[in-house]
């Protein structure tokens, strides 16, 4: 028994009511036009979760066109494969009554794992913070030398941000974005601030979060 309540209390799946109400396809008869219609909120979150506006999106099982319809109003371009006449008439019709979401709508919330990687040796390097200047953890306790390799180095301790970060607290891991402050106008900042100006410099990012350089103390 315990082991169930634990694979319960791990559930990873996804919780969605069935097909029903004015979703729900039916032909002139009132009957259910395919058997297994999938929920629209399905798709949604699928695509949301997998897909880009303008994508081409692929269904070779078609059925009544769930995936279109969805890929229509969230401005992904679709394609269908159905053997079914019938189905794919059902299909072609629903998709042809969804009015697509306008493009501002469509704007996501980027994720930090979409960014492009930036290793603190490349704020370094770019002179966002050149060698020398003293990092800290949040409440100045901790002082830390930044070199010009983008290591820091701590009492004769020498590390990457993350490794030397866990070592001064006795941790076996860290991340050193979030732990290591520097200063600026007289107020600690975490180096993850530092990033985004890293990515205009580099012309990955449409405009910088933060626009000042630290120089060295």
């Amino acid at each position: 028994m315990k082991a169930l309540n634990d694979d319960i209390q791990m559930r990873s799946d996804w919780l969605f009511p069935i097909c029903s109400g004015p979703e729900r396809l039916r032909d002139g008869e009132g009957y259910k036009a395919h058997p297994t219609q999938k929920p629209e909120a399905l798709l949604n979150r699928l695509l949301l979760a997998s897909t880009n506006p303008g994508d081409l999106v692929l269904d070779p099982f078609f059925g009544t066109g769930t995936t279109g319809a969805v890929a229509r109003r969230l401005g992904r371009r679709w394609l269908g494969i159905e053997r079914d006449r019938a189905y794919a008439d059902a299909a072609e019709a629903r998709i042809a009554r969804v009015r697509p979401l306008s493009p501002s709508v469509l704007e996501t919330a980027r994720s930090k794992r979409a960014e492009p990687r930036i290793p603190f040796g490349t704020i370094v390097e770019l002179g966002i913070l050149e060698p020398g200047i003293t990092l800290t953890d949040e409440r100045g306790r901790v002082r830390a030398e930044v070199k010009a390799d983008g290591t820091l180095s701590v009492a004769g301790q020498q590390g990457s941000i993350h490794r030397l970060g866990a070592q001064v607290q006795g941790k076996t891991a860290c991340n050193g974005w979030t732990y290591w402050h520097f200063e600026a106008e007289g107020v600690r900042k975490p180096i993850d601030a530092l990033r985004e100006e890293a990515r205009r410099q580099l012309g990955l990012a449409v405009a910088p979060q933060f626009a000042g350089l630290v120089a060295a103390e």
